[in-house]
């Protein structure tokens, strides 16, 4: 049976809902988004020089491919800062639902800018001793990216209005692709300006011999750049006033809610102190509690374990790019170059798959999240993602034996694509629409930390399954691994499986925070109810 009986909403939340995009919308983007931005840079640019740190600190002319990190040192530089964003996601997304968003997004920013400084400064007297450092600042470097999502998310989900809030998400998670690019784009540079003002000495006939000293300071300058995005938008941070749905819902300060608010939409709102009251009373339940698990026990499942899956592959993808192009030749062995040569390719390559298919893929999700609605786009970019990675692993002999490198690069191109128009994106939004406002924070940083566990397996397990198996890399001591090929296949099953969980993940498009997370039903309903209300037309509740 169905009822249209709703308590009665505060004004500052129903005003926010339908308020037309304003100026304080874009500000609140570029803010936040600025910040993913610099998560992307921080996050993906290790992947662009991990080479040159072992050709730095790891040269081993009896190597079949010189200058690489042993895979333990490898893993961890490429490792260690996911573990810290994981940290992070769950550490500041519980500080954000106690403390309040605003009073949290300065601490995140400040730590990144710090620790990415840091980073580019790692000192010791041994190769190790070097990343050893490294590794400890990027630690907390990942800390206080973790803290970046499920704040950025949670305070853009409730600045929005609730006609394009997917588009508003979407767009601050889209700066992600644009750091991404950057962090190609600045490597571009760096090493074709210091392989031109330091050529290799002509006595050195070996190419992979010809490592400059000068290489040492391209690797710093591209981490300690990170900072950059990071300190131009402190200021703005520490501007914008709390969320009218923390200061209301959970600081339960109806006054301070409604004074906020009509200075961004200047409007006069009533406080409504009294409504509030009866808004919120009996809805106070914890997070471990019954009454949650019953309502958003199985919400939160689907959106941990799509994000956890899809962040296996996508991660997978982007830190061992290099390694993938490597394998099907498309750069060449690193014996036939200089140490900056071969950042110059990698970084080449990089940044045309990022330009042609992971920007693209994120805009896309921005212009269609409020017309296709989220689970249709999180459905097809997971089958997507399946077909192109099954399209890469099971002709890929023929992929690397046939000289093909365009086709190779434009399928892998695609999954990147629909990686970003379709879960990568919309697993970032959907934990910010469908929990309630006092642990909304939380709930996207369990979320976001499922993923990042994900990418853990990712960049580590990926690391060791694709070591290569031929006689000179066996011999040389390493262990192989199951093959690119194989990894590709796994990930492809990964992809399959968060098809499937995402079916656990209800559809918000259209509907307030309050309708999708209970707050402003008359009565709460169980998970099973509420995954039914979700397929509902707006307006209506079922019992």
């Amino acid at each position: 049976m169905a009822r249209q009986e709703r308590r009665a909403q505060l004004q500052v939340l129903t005003t926010l809902d339908a308020a037309k995009t304003q100026w304080y919308h874009f500000t609140a983007i570029v803010v936040a988004g600025m910040g993913f931005f610099t998560d992307a840079y921080d996050l993906f640019c290790i992947s662009l020089v991990t080479k040159l740190l072992g050709r730095i600190y790891y040269t081993d002319p009896a190597s079949p491919d010189p200058g690489t990190l042993p895979p333990n040192v490898a893993a961890a530089v490429n490792g260690v800062a996911l573990c810290g964003t994981l940290a992070g996601q769950l550490f500041f997304g519980w500080l954000g639902d106690k403390l309040g968003r605003k009073s949290v997004y300065g601490m995140t920013l400040l730590l990144m800018v710090i620790c990415s400084v840091a980073s580019g400064l790692s000192f010791g007297s041994t190769p190790n001793g070097v990343m050893a450092t490294l590794c400890f600042f990027r630690f907390w470097l990942g800390f206080g990216i973790g803290g970046d999502y499920p704040l950025s998310a949670t305070i853009m989900s409730e600045y929005a209005n609730k006609k394009t809030r997917g588009a508003f998400i979407a767009a601050v998670f889209a700066m992600q692709g644009f750091g991404i690019l950057a962090g190609g784009i600045v490597t571009l540079i760096l090493s074709t300006v210091f392989r031109k003002a330091f050529p290799a000495p002509a006595y050195l006939v070996d190419a992979a011999a010809s490592t400059v000293p000068q290489a040492d300071y391209v690797w710093r300058i591209i981490l300690m750049l990170g900072a950059a995005p990071a300190i131009l938008t402190y200021y703005w941070r520490t501007k914008m006033p709390e969320t009218a749905r923390y200061t209301a819902l959970v600081a339960k300060n109806a006054k301070q809610a409604a004074a906020d608010m009509s200075k961004v939409l200047q409007v006069e709102i009533d406080a409504e102190s009294e409504k509030l009251d009866e808004i919120t009373r009996n809805k106070d339940y914890g997070l471990f509690s019954s009454r949650f698990a019953k309502r958003h026990g199985f919400h939160l499942l689907g959106t941990a374990a799509t994000w956890f899956l899809v962040d296996i592959a996508y991660y997978s993808q982007n830190l061992f790019q290099k390694d993938i192009f490597a394998s099907i030749h498309w750069i060449p062995k690193a014996r036939t170059m200089s140490a900056l040569e071969e950042v110059f390719r990698i970084s080449r390559a990089q940044t045309l798959i990022a330009l042609c298919g992971t920007v693209p893929g994120y805009w896309f999700t921005v212009f269609l999240i409020d017309i296709l609605g989220r689970f249709a786009i999180q459905l097809l970019g997971f089958a997507m993602m399946t077909v192109f990675m099954l399209g890469l692993a099971v002709p890929y002999h023929h992929w690397t034996t046939s000289g093909n490198h365009i086709g190779f690069a434009v399928m892998y191109g695609f999954t990147f694509f629909f990686a970003n128009f379709g879960p990568n994106a919309t697993t970032f939004i959907v934990p910010a629409e469908i929990f309630p406002a006092r642990l909304r924070s939380t709930c996207h940083g369990i979320s976001a930390a499922a993923g990042k566990a994900g990418a853990i397996i990712g960049a580590f397990g990926f690391l060791y399954a694709a070591q290569p198996k031929d006689k000179a890399h066996v011999d040389a001591g390493y262990k192989p691994g199951i093959g690119v090929q194989n990894a590709l296949i796994v990930l492809a099953v990964c992809n399959f499986l968060g098809f499937l969980f995402t079916f656990l993940v209800p559809e918000s498009k259209g509907k307030s925070l309050e309708e999708m997370s209970g707050e402003a039903n008359e009565e709460e309903t169980t998970g099973t109810s509420a995954n039914a209300n979700a397929m509902q037309p707006s307006g209506l509740e079922m019992v």
